[in-house]
This record gives structure tokens, C-alpha cells and sequence, in this order.
């Protein structure tokens, strides 16, 4: 079976390459800082998803398939910060080798306290750089690339 690449045009490259510098320059930011209030971009993005459900709870699974994790490793992450207070586990009832993930009062407050911090790091490595349109041209993007990724089966 012979298959023919598909190299990248010049543009396509810079394209390309353009995007990995904006994923790694804006995450990388919002990390440090996130670290710097003693949370990971994993931890905020559990807490913050949780305060969004109704009675702060989720199923490990649909949390799971949100932050694009395995239900191991989210299970796993979920036990560290268990253990530090931020969120308590229980069974679910709809599914018996699941568990359901429930935001704490302390977790909560880690999140109050946080959050402000973390929207002006969003700002200041992301928002504050872009103009409507092209923050526009960015969900019409991702609007494209969900529907792709959907029909192909890999999102």
C-alpha cells in the first residue's frame, strides 16, 4: 500500500508553526501563574467545570471526556486533590464503577480567591492582544475544527 504525503505548503507551515507558538506562549503563562496561587491548570479546570454544575458535582466520566482525559488519570488527579480538600468523591449511582466528583466549600474558596487572578493572566497572555475580529476568527476556527474532528469520530 503506497501512500503520498501530504507536505505542508510554505503558508501552511507558518501557519502551523504559528499556532504552536500561541498554545505554548499562552499556556505556559497562564500555568506559571495559576502556580504561583498553588494550582495546576488541571486543578482549575476541574474546580471552575464543578462550580458550573448544578450542586457543584459531575461524574468523573463527564468530566473526563470535558478535559479530553482518560478516566484513570482523571481519577488519579482527583485523589490528590481529594487529599488536599479541594473536592470530595462519591459512588454514582448511575454507574457502578464510577464515582461522582463534588466541589467542597474550601474548594470553592480556592476558586473565589483564584479566579480573578487567573482572568487577568487570560487577559494579560491572551485577550488584551486580540481585536473582535480576531477573536471571531478564533471560535469560527475551533467551530470548524470541533465539526471536523466530530465527523472523523476524533473529538
Amino acid at each position: 500500500m503506497s501512500t503520498t504525503v501530504r507536505w505542508l505548503t510554505a503558508d501552511e507551515e507558518r501557519a502551523w508553526r504559528a499556532f504552536l507558538r500561541i498554545t505554548v506562549t499562552v499556556q505556559t503563562g497562564t500555568a506559571r501563574d495559576l502556580a504561583e496561587r498553588g494550582l495546576s491548570e488541571a486543578d482549575y479546570e476541574v474546580l471552575s467545570t464543578l462550580s458550573e454544575r448544578a450542586e457543584n458535582t459531575s461524574s468523573l466520566g463527564e468530566q473526563a471526556d470535558k478535559m479530553g482525559w482518560s478516566r484513570s488519570r482523571l481519577s488519579r488527579h482527583a485523589t490528590r486533590m481529594e487529599t488536599r480538600g479541594l473536592l470530595r468523591r462519591s459512588p454514582d449511582p448511575k454507574d457502578g464503577r464510577g464515582c461522582l466528583l463534588t466541589l467542597t466549600d474550601d474548594g470553592l474558596s480556592v476558586l473565589e480567591e483564584v479566579a480573578p487572578a487567573h482572568l487577568a493572566s487570560v487577559r494579560h497572555h491572551f485577550m488584551d492582544h486580540l481585536t473582535r475580529g480576531h477573536l471571531d476568527a478564533l471560535v469560527d476556527i475551533a467551530r470548524r475544527l470541533d465539526e471536523a474532528n466530530k465527523t472523523l469520530g476524533t473529538s
